[in-house]
């Protein structure tokens, strides 16, 4: 891609998700989000491969079924309540439209399908900006109607995430495959704590956007793609293979890493507000992740030593 192109993308990715963030109008949110998917399908398609056309039209089908439904839920609630403001989403059935819409958009259970397949079928840069930068839009406007949307969805669908993207993720050879249920999994700590402190929400999807940047980043730089690519990576650098151990497990939320604190946060909010077997969920579905997490660890650590 020419740098002309390479500029008006960047610029209108940005722009987009800035729209977005910063709009009290439901229309302009929904335009805000048109841009910046529209603007993302150059570079999934980049390069000339079958897998990276078909990662493109998964990744815009399901972004329009998403943005149909985020319209439909809007102009439903403007027809019921003549309001266009984003808090002002009151009624029942747009808010659980608006809600399903945004997490299609971001990659949620059980509307996580396209996810791990888009970032197989892109290069690793590509899944960095899917996994990270592409959900703060979807999440601020979660964040925006939180206080309408009934808590039981959001922890449903929360609990959801965190199975699917445990159990997900422990077969899986292909780390863009294995970094997308991570994200599904954190997703899932984000939504269901998004129904009783959106401030803790926005903290974890912070945090977790901090440590999944220099994974992927690391992975580029040694052009790592398999668990069996990584097996080897301590012969060029033995530095970079142990921040990714380290990184790993801190994403996976093991004690003393910094992916503990929001966890850690998110169960004693769970525990306050007495939901407890909640809690006690949440914490089993994370040992299913922490198990890949330490596989790669253990490939990495253990395995071969230099």
């Amino acid at each position: 891609i020419n740098p002309t192109s390479i500029t008006i993308i960047t610029l209108s990715i940005i722009t987009g998700t800035i729209m977005t963030m910063s709009s009290s109008n439901w229309l302009m949110a929904w335009i805000g989000l048109e841009l910046n998917m529209l603007a993302i399908l150059p570079i999934i398609s980049k390069p000339k491969t079958t897998r990276a056309s078909e990662a493109t039209i998964k990744y815009f089908l399901t972004q329009a079924i998403a943005s149909a439904m985020m319209l439909l839920s809007s102009t439903t609630n403007a027809w019921q309540t003549g309001n266009w403001d984003i808090p002002e989403l009151k009624n029942k059935f747009s808010t659980t439209i608006m809600t399903l819409s945004l997490m299609m958009k971001m990659g949620a259970a059980p509307i996580h399908f396209w996810l791990p397949e888009v970032l197989q079928g892109t290069t690793l840069q590509t899944a960095l900006l899917i996994t990270t930068w592409q959900k703060l839009a979807p999440i601020s406007l979660m964040y925006m109607i939180s206080n309408n949307i009934q808590p039981a969805l959001l922890m449903s669908a929360g609990i959801l995430s965190m199975i699917v993207g445990g159990l997900g993720g422990i077969n899986q050879t292909q780390l863009r495959k294995t970094m997308a249920y991570s994200s599904i999994n954190n997703l899932g700590w984000t939504i269901m704590i998004m129904a009783l402190s959106p401030n803790l929400a926005v903290m974890n999807i912070s945090i977790y956007i901090i440590m999944t940047t220099p994974i992927f980043l690391m992975m580029t730089n040694m052009s790592t793609k398999t668990l069996q690519n990584l097996t080897t990576t301590w012969t060029t650098s033995t530095t970079t293979t142990l921040s990714i151990a380290l990184l790993m497990l801190s994403t996976s939320g093991l004690p003393p890493f910094t992916g503990f604190m929001p966890k850690m946060l998110a169960l004693n909010e769970l525990i306050t507000q007495k939901l407890t077997t909640l809690a006690t969920l949440a914490i089993m579905t994370s040992l299913f992740s922490l198990l890949f997490y330490l596989r790669i660890a253990y490939l990495i650590m253990v395995l071969t030593s230099p």
